[in-house]
């Protein structure tokens, strides 16, 4: 790893430690003054000149300095300030020496113009000093002058720690960087036919998956330099220096080729140009996504350098940065399935001491859409769940609590419910569940609670998945709806009046109602039709793609409106005849929900046993 270049320390003098000498010289002059001289009124020098006790007089422009003949407390002097311009006139009378002498006030005025100047210079070299040190990285002026250095940490195989290993539930991803890592190795080996390494390989995925975590795992399986950055490091207030950096970046891992170069959070130097349709924009983050297209035109992957970068909003990417002959490969590295997750929860297990027949199948059952990043927060809150309750192992009760905690939120013990208010929650949890029981293909119900959690829930139901799911039909997207708004359908059936319970849900069945009919063109009257842009892949952002975008006509989206409400409707229908029909089984589970407060899958079973799947 380079030594950054450090001044010689004998070249480096320090401009406060000059001011702290002046002030100190001055100060001293003035105690010593002090101590020699005594100030008295002018009537009182004309005293002791009469009394004979001065010895000599110097006459100056503002003041009268007489010598003692013998020294009195210490003082060896007499200073008074001159009242008359005619002193030779009554010093003639005492018969003793006196001269005048010409004062020197060249140093005194050259210091109330040097002093300041130097406290103010001084000031300003600290306030340089310190910037550069957080810009540039080193001491002094030469750390100012370097501000356009790049800032990559440099890793070597040691110095991550981190391993693939450590990196489970991206298979195909690590495959991609073990190649990379091969070619790396043996150049020579790998162009034997005349191939050629990708120059760029783009790490694409949610926010959580292991992008990062593979970068540094390839750090520690590497026996090169790996550099390290991430895209906002490029970008500072100074025009000019983000390219700067880059080219710095690049320079130094030509010098030390074969060699890594990783770029975290690429979309913050490489968002497409004009993208926010203002004219002038942004220059100097423009200048420097142009100057990592040019080092990428600039460097043959033969030379032995890689670059790699990571994101999760690849769809703000430049188009010129993605383009064949830059970044090459793009790689998933998507949420894990159902395998992935334990392989995942198999590597963090490890760090926690885990109780005998804890099966992680059925935790990552539970665990459906979890990323590596919370699966990781997953086996700590389990951890710590299992410490609160002093026990010694964690145990499968332990995940479980920590599922509900990361997706239902913490619990609101203190949050009191009047009876009526308990009453209508269970009743709604219960609704839920209920119908959820009674149609085929849904997931089957984990748990039932009335506990109030999080932020504003005040009750949840929990299904387990069996399987993971990439594909649903439009009868399993009506079931989801159905068992959304059963908790309604339930409210309204027993208390015969609606509450503000069921916004969430309402907000949940209306996306999924508009999709069917916007996005995937379930609706035979509107046709195989998509009226509204796919939602970006990686981030689930709220009100994205709004149907009713340009090109639809005010009568077609009045239809789209009337064909998203006739769905939420039938399937509102479809819940109340399921809940009419075990109306029974529903007030007896409620009944039950409101003594016990949380009711398991087991518990469930034995309430509604006569509850079966319609066909």
């Amino acid at each position: 790893m380079p030594v950054p270049h450090k001044p010689n320390s004998k070249l480096q003098w320090n401009i406060g430690y000059w001011v702290l000498a002046v002030l100190g010289l001055l100060i001293l002059q003035t105690l010593w003054q002090g101590r020699t001289v005594a100030p008295v009124p002018f009537s009182q020098f004309q005293q002791e000149l009469a009394a004979g006790r001065v010895a000599e007089v110097v006459i100056r422009d503002t003041t009268v300095t007489g010598k003692l003949k013998e020294a009195r407390d210490g003082k060896t002097t007499i200073v008074a300030n001159r009242v008359t311009p005619a002193e030779a006139d009554w010093l003639d009378q005492y018969k003793v020496p006196y001269s005048r002498a010409i004062e020197s006030t060249w140093l005194r005025d050259l210091m109330s113009w040097v002093l300041p100047a130097l406290i103010f210079f001084g000031l300003w070299f600290f306030l340089i000093r310190h910037f550069a040190n957080r810009a540039g990285g080193m001491g002094g002026v030469g750390g100012f002058m370097s501000i356009g250095k790049s800032r990559a940490k440099v890793y070597v195989e040691k110095d991550t720690g981190v391993t693939f290993a450590d990196v489970a539930g991206v298979d195909e991803a690590k495959a991609e960087l073990e190649e990379i890592i091969a070619f790396l190795k043996d150049p020579q080996g790998y162009g034997r036919l005349g191939a050629r390494m990708p120059k760029g390989i783009l790490l694409v995925g949610p926010p959580g998956t292991g992008k990062t975590l593979l970068a540094k795992a390839v750090a520690g399986e590497a026996a090169v330099p790996f550099f390290s950055i991430s895209g906002t490091e490029f970008v500072e207030m100074f025009v000019g220096v983000g390219a700067a950096r880059v080219r710095d970046l690049f320079e130094q891992a030509r010098e030390k080729a074969p060699a890594i170069i990783f770029i975290d959070e690429l979309d913050a130097l490489g968002r497409a140009r004009g993208a926010s349709g203002m004219v002038g924009g942004h220059d100097e983050r423009e200048q420097t996504l142009q100057q990592l297209l040019v080092e990428l035109d600039g460097f043959d992957s033969s030379s032995g350098v890689v670059l790699l970068a990571a994101t999760n909003r690849p769809e703000i990417l430049d188009p010129a940065l993605l383009r064949a002959g830059r970044f090459d490969r793009q790689v998933l590295v998507d949420r894990p399935d159902k395998p992935g997750r334990v392989q995942i929860l198999k590597v963090h297990v490890r760090k926690i001491h885990l109780a005998d027949g804890v099966d992680l199948e059925q935790v990552a059952a539970l665990t459906t859409g979890f990323s590596g990043a919370d699966l990781a927060n997953l086996c700590n809150e389990a951890a710590l769940a299992a410490t609160r309750r002093q026990a010694n192992e964690v145990s499968l009760q332990d995940f479980t609590v920590a599922i509900e905690r990361i997706v239902a939120g913490l619990e609101k013990k203190n949050r009191v419910l009047n009876p009526r208010e308990r009453e209508v929650v269970a009743f709604h949890e219960m609704g839920h569940a209920l119908v959820a029981l009674a149609l085929p293909g849904v997931d089957p119900v984990h748990k039932v609670s009335i506990i109030p959690r999080g932020i504003g829930a005040l009750g949840y139901t929990i299904q387990r998945p069996t399987e993971d799911r990439f594909l649903m039909t439009r009868e399993e997207l009506e079931r989801k709806i159905m068992v959304l708004l059963g908790g309604r359908a339930s409210e309204k059936l027993v208390f015969g009046h609606l509450s503000t319970g069921a916004a969430d849900d309402l907000a949940k069945v209306t996306d999924i109602a508009r999709d069917m009919v916007t996005r995937y063109g379930m609706d035979e009257a509107l046709g195989y039709v998509a009226y509204e842009a796919e939602r970006p892949r990686f981030l689930d952002i709220p009100g994205q793609g709004i149907a009713g975008a340009p090109g639809v006509s005010p009568q077609t989206q009045q239809r789209i409106d009337e064909a998203v409400r006739g769905i939420v409707m039938d399937a509102f229908a479809e819940a109340t005849r399921i809940l009419e029909q075990h109306r029974e089984v529903l007030d007896r589970a409620a009944r039950e929900l409101l003594v016990r407060e949380t009711l398991d899958e087991a518990d469930l079973r034995r309430l509604t046993g006569t509850v079966r799947p319609e066909a």
